[in-house]
């Protein structure tokens, strides 16, 4: 039987392996600008201050490519509730600076998203500030969890936002929507990178708990869904799209992860992680 380690133990013995990541993560990620990707000549005023309202007639995005876009800065709004669930854990040293640089991250995704939306005119603004308040008032919460729990749900968020932003892109209607998928894809993947080897460590340090909590996380995960201004989820639009469908998820999300960790390979785990890596049985390749 594996001693069991509290959150404050973990968070102490993980403490240099933040610091190692977050330095690898900060060389690794690409300084950009947001308002490099936003053609601010594309841009003219609302009826407001003298202008003209928004018309269907002037998006020049598909119904994907717009919900696409949608969801992503709807999910980059709702920052505060995500950047409150994870900091409520990670609230010591080289994690909390983590968390600064994660929120600060995600937060340049929306800049980047609503600008270009509304300069573009790409959406409706008022149903889209509508869901916005709508989405950000509902927030988002998860029941309490241990701290492998949290690590491993965010390697799955970011890994499948990266899945959906690469998808976006692949859409290829419209080349700066695909050169600002790509952009968010990338960032995404660096942060599922940084998520996946707390993971990795966590799993060295105590492997019955940390490949219980991946079991746990995989078995109730969903990705973000958002209620769009027509009725319809954005789980049903993207899905019928090919950029997002659960039914690809195992491949797309949990078997690469699964993989990175050697879930199947691991020799150290007693009872309990045997329980829990055969419930992961059905994603062995």
């Amino acid at each position: 039987m594996q001693n069991v380690l509290s959150d404050r133990e973990l968070l102490e013995s993980l403490a240099a392996e933040v610091e190692t990541n977050l330095a690898r993560h900060i060389a690794a990620a690409p300084e950009w600008q947001p308002h490099d990707y936003v053609p601010w000549d594309d841009g003219r005023n609302f009826q407001f201050l003298g202008g003209t309202d928004w018309d269907p007639a002037q998006s020049g995005l598909s119904e994907v490519a717009k919900t696409a876009l949608t969801v992503s800065v709807l999910i980059a709004d709702n920052l505060p509730a995500y950047h409150r669930e994870v900091g409520k854990y990670l609230r010591s040293g080289p994690w909390w600076r983590w968390v600064g640089r994660w929120t600060a991250e995600e937060n340049r995704h929306e800049i980047l998203i609503r600008n270009y939306l509304m300069v573009t005119r790409a959406v409706d603004p008022v149903a889209l500030e509508r869901m916005r308040m709508a989405h950000m008032t509902t927030g988002f919460r998860r029941p309490a969890m241990h701290l492998p729990d949290v690590l491993a749900a965010w390697a799955l968020e970011e890994t499948a936002a990266a899945v959906r932003h690469r998808a976006t892109a692949r859409l290829a209607e419209n080349v700066m929507v695909a050169t600002i998928a790509d952009r968010l894809a990338a960032d995404d993947e660096l942060q599922a990178v940084f998520f996946a080897n707390l993971v990795g460590a966590a799993l060295d340090l105590a492997p019955d708990q940390t490949v219980r909590a991946i079991a746990d996380r995989i078995a109730d995960f969903h990705a973000p869904v958002v209620q769009l201004a027509d009725g319809r989820t954005s789980d049903e639009v993207l899905a019928e799209a090919g950029v997002y469908d659960r039914a690809n998820e195992a491949e797309l999300v949990f078997a690469p992860l699964l993989d990175q960790w050697k879930v199947f390979s691991r020799t150290d785990f007693d009872e309990e992680g045997e329980k829990a890596r055969a419930e992961l049985a059905h994603l062995r390749p």
